[in-house]
């Protein structure tokens, strides 16, 4: 006997909710219902939706289900910070955190099951990639996190497993599902690249009010090539002037993310040739502690060498912060989300 599999409504919006309420003969309306009901109430079964007729109910009950991910493992760090291994409903598995911050609460949630990208310092790469997910499974993250989270969910990071970009169609859906659904301000969303250029381009012509975050991490092609192999085929050069480009195009300033490892990209001289590269753009450079994963050869730069880079590229007019660690005790920092089994 083959499993039927219902078809999710999470990742419909209001209008193709109304739609498909207008097939089962009743007022498209009833799309803005079950919007709410999933989206701002974050209901996880269809029979939840208590002002809907109990006739269209039953009819959804048939072929449809709300989509919301099963939550597998949840841990929690002693900074507040939490992270879930959600499951789909093909038995995949992704991993989401909650940060909290103390004027913010961000999601951070992944857009596909492992990553083609495979950066050598991040673990997620490690695990191979399986399959892009869904619009919907993307804002089902941010629907479990903010039904576990302390205080609301007001900021989105699409810094989690895979490639944003590289699963355009549904990241993008997913960026107005929450904010014209669940009702994240779309200055509160953030995308971040690998350096995926057609898609940072693409992503120009959206008119989304959104911020976009570029994974750099060196200045020159070659240990670019070897931190970041699978988009070896654009230079530095090139993406900086693709994000000169998204800049003029949509009056943004662009983020760059820099992960410094020691004796790989970390010195005095990085740091310069980094703020030269840099310093005529619209930018702001975001240092990223390197976290742990096992069998890496890889080390973090010593608080030292890092404020050291702070400060150099400061003196070259560059706007520039040290990210905050935070989940790292529980595998939840950057670069350490990696799918596990259900034992693990």
């Amino acid at each position: 006997m083959i499993e039927t599999i219902a078809t999710p409504l999470l990742g419909l919006n209001s209008l193709e909710l109304g739609s498909l309420a207008e097939a089962f003969g009743e007022p498209t309306f009833r799309g803005n219902q079950m919007a709410e009901w999933i989206y701002r109430k974050g209901i996880i079964s269809t029979g939840a939706m208590r002002n809907l007729p109990s006739s269209l109910i039953r009819r959804l009950e048939e072929q449809y289900c709300v989509g919301r991910p099963i939550l597998l493992k949840e841990q929690k760090a002693t900074d507040g910070t939490f992270k879930l291994l959600l499951q789909l409903q093909d038995k995949c598995t992704v991993e989401a955190v909650g940060l909290p911050y103390s004027g913010r609460f961000s999601a951070c949630v992944s857009t596909q099951v492992g990553c083609p990208v495979g950066c050598v310092f991040c673990a997620t790469g490690l695990s191979g990639f399986k399959r892009n997910l869904t619009a919907g499974e993307i804002v089902g993250q941010v629907l479990e996190l903010k039904a576990r989270a302390e205080k609301p969910v007001d900021h989105v990071v699409f810094m989690g497993m895979g490639e944003p970009l590289l699963n355009y169609d549904a990241t993008v859906k997913s960026l107005h599902l929450l904010a014209q659904e669940v009702g994240i301000s779309g200055r509160n969303l953030t995308i971040s690249t690998s350096g995926y250029i057609p898609g940072m381009m693409r992503l120009a012509d959206e008119n989304l009010p959104v911020t976009l975050a570029v994974s750099l991490h060196s200045t020159d092609d070659a240990t670019r090539q070897q931190l970041v192999p699978g988009l070896a085929r654009w230079s530095v050069a090139e993406i900086v002037q693709a994000c000169t480009t998204y800049v003029s195009q949509t009056g943004r300033r662009v983020t760059f993310e820099y992960c410094l490892i020691d004796g790989v990209n970390d010195s005095i001289l990085h740091a310069r040739k980094l703020g030269v590269l840099l310093k005529a753009l619209n930018c702001h450079v975001n240092l990223i502690p390197l976290n742990p994963i096992p069998d890496s050869p890889f080390k973090p730069s010593s608080s030292f060498r890092s404020s050291d880079f702070q400060k150099e590229l400061l003196h070259c007019g560059v706007k520039v912060t040290r990210r905050q660690r935070k989940g790292i005790e529980i595998d939840a920092a950057c670069g350490q989300l990696r799918r596990k089994s259900i034992a693990g």
